[in-house]
Order: C-alpha cells, then structure tokens, then sequence
C-alpha cells in the first residue's frame, strides 16, 4: 500500500530590533506576516546608527525584538531591504543568523560594518530619531 509523502515545511521566523517593528517606517515589509510577540534577547547588543540600528552577536541585558512568521518571500524581500547576500554574507550590509526567541528559532540581521563611535544598547528597545537628533518613544 502506498502511503502520499506528507510535505513538512517551516515558515521561517524573523526577530526584528529596528526600522522594520510595528509602527515604523519599514514595517511594510512585514505586511501579511503574522505577529508572534516581543521577546527579550541577550545574545545580540544593538548599535543606534543614526537612521536604524545594528545588531551584532555580543552579550546583553535583554535587546527587545519583535518576533514575525513570514513566507519565504517575505524573508527573500528583507533579505533585499537588509543588503544580505546569500552567497557572500559578509559582504553586504547584513548577514543573518539563528536566535533563540520565546518563539523558537528565528533569523536576525546582524550588521556587518563597524559600529566604533556609535551609542551602544544593551538594554530595552531602539527608538527612531526625530530631527534634532531626540529619539522618538513610540
């Protein structure tokens, strides 16, 4: 008797920290994807680059995200937003990697480039800046 193969596929998750969060300029991007919730991660430090923030894989007190299921689309269209490329990550904008989320695994963008100079947060979410430099609390 012959049994049909039954696909198993995993719609990847998304932790953002930046632009891309609910209510900011880039959060389009996310349209159609489905909401899981804010978590707290202490495996990526966020760099304030002026216009967005960068992640990269250092120890912190807790960086909030926000966590989102998406189509591979979707993740194909961050993956264009973000200067990611798959086949030499370290030479675009952002690389990506795994981060366990309350959520299960999801990808975060980390920046490639160096952050000397920048404010660093090791603490809490990012907030966009309003002309004038204040950061906007939203």
């Amino acid at each position: 008797m012959n049994t049909p193969a039954i696909a198993v596929t995993r719609t990847p998750l998304v932790a953002v920290y930046g632009t891309l969060k609910r209510g900011l300029r880039n959060h389009h991007w996310l349209h159609g994807a489905d909401f899981l919730g804010k978590d707290i991660l202490t495996t990526a430090t966020l760099y304030d680059l002026g216009p967005f923030p960068g992640a990269k894989p250092e120890p912190s007190r807790g960086i909030e995200v926000e966590v989102f299921r998406v189509t591979a689309q979707q993740l194909a269209g961050l993956d264009r937003l973000e200067d990611y490329r798959v086949r030499y990550p370290k030479h675009g904008d952002f690389d990506r990697a795994i981060h366990t989320t309350a959520f299960g695994p999801a990808w975060l963008y980390l920046y490639n480039h160096e952050v000397t100079g920048c404010s660093v947060i090791r603490e809490g979410p990012w907030f966009p800046r309003q002309p004038g430099g204040r950061h906007v609390v939203v």
